[in-house]
């Protein structure tokens, strides 16, 4: 594991994020795996385990497990938590507003890849995304230890006031300029400029166009720089237009730790960043994906528009439940963002940390 410089001058990586937090380096990890949020932390980043695809006994479970394998050092949880969705999480009532046509699409996908039933039920064939789910979700994170809370798409001011009040520290990602007014009045102690370059849900701005016009915007709250970072020159970029840190999600998918789906794996390994495509197939919302048959079905001619959040999950649910369970190669996907490109060995959490913070070093002392 790579090991701060010694603090006989002071160390450019140990950011004010960094002393606040207690951590050796500003680098943020976002993961849905346990194992890699732990190895993040471990390895003297910040763990932040993305828990929106949990039930809230799930939530609680996992985030205990988490904490007995970093003890006290700190890590957090992000929920995905948009505005403008259904009261109540009625599986019933949403599928009977799909649109027969695409209803159809799915059923021809299905016959096309001659995909067979699923034998049981995931998250994605049986939970709508709610203000239910959401509370129910918030409530098991605010019940834990977890050190900070993150929240993604939405930023809801009662959410984020319960977690102050329990003493942890708020985050929220945000993809434009104007969501910072809304961050800042709610009371977020961290922001996130996540660019266009960002796997999963992201907006329409470039990184380096969207990072210091956050950083300008948000005034004496720090910000983390998030959108196709996996290499040190880029963290060394982020810390020059003002981000106090880095917030890194797709560079974890080829770690030994995450131990992802062997078809899925061998997508990224060999994918550059044109090999990923920004999609409405996978939630209703902009999502940058791995480029698959899947999302080139849905562009394709004569195919139907993706439904708006929460529909498409209902909508494809189950064929996506069925595509993974029994492997359609050809159908499988996963969120990936541009910086996949640095993504083409596999390595341990601990490789890749201690080579984006050698990296980092090396480009500034290259611009000193």
């Amino acid at each position: 594991m790579a090991t701060p410089q010694t603090r006989g001058t002071r160390d450019v990586l140990q950011t004010a994020v960094c002393e606040s937090l207690g951590i050796p380096y500003p680098i943020f990890g976002f993961s849905h795996s346990m194992e890699v949020t732990a190895a993040i932390t471990n390895a003297g980043g910040f763990g932040v385990y993305g828990a929106t695809r949990d039930m809230p006994d799930v939530i609680s479970t996992r985030l205990a497990e988490i904490r007995s394998r970093v003890g006290d050092r700190p890590f957090g949880v992000d929920l995905l938590l948009p505005l403008g969705m259904a009261d109540k999480n009625d599986w019933a009532a949403a599928e009977a507003k799909l649109p027969e046509a695409q209803k159809a699409f799915v059923r021809h996908l299905k016959e096309k890849y001659d995909v067979p039933d699923a034998t049981g039920k995931s998250f994605f064939s049986s939970v709508v995304r709610s203000n239910e789910l959401f509370e129910a979700q918030a409530d098991a994170v605010l019940e834990s230890d977890v050190d900070l809370f993150a929240s993604a798409i939405g930023t809801p001011a009662h959410i984020i006031e319960r977690a102050k009040e329990k003493g942890k520290v708020t985050l929220s990602l945000v993809g434009a300029p104007k969501h910072v007014a809304y961050a800042k009045a709610a009371g977020v102690d961290l922001i996130v400029a996540q660019g266009y370059d960002a796997g999963g849900h992201t907006g329409p701005i470039g990184t380096l166009s969207l990072v210091p016009q956050i950083v300008d915007a948000a005034g004496e709250t720090p910000v983390l720089a998030a959108g196709g970072i996996a290499d040190g020159r880029q963290v060394a970029a982020s810390l020059a237009m003002g981000a106090q840190g880095v917030w890194l999600g797709t560079v974890w998918l080829t770690t030994e730790e995450h131990r992802l789906n062997k078809h899925i794996l061998a997508k990224l390994l060999r994918a550059g960043s044109a090999d990923t495509v920004l999609t409405r197939s996978h939630s209703g919302k902009t999502c940058r994906v791995v480029r698959t048959a899947w999302t080139e079905e849905w562009e394709a001619e004569g195919a139907p528009k993706p439904l708006k959040m929460p529909y498409q999950q209902v909508l494809i649910g189950e064929l996506l439940t069925s595509v993974m369970e029994h492997e359609i190669e050809p159908l499988m996907y996963e969120g990936a963002g541009q910086g996949v490109a640095w993504c083409n060995e596999v390595s341990t959490v601990g490789q890749v940390i201690e080579r984006l913070v050698t990296e980092t070093r090396e480009a500034l002392a290259a611009l000193r």
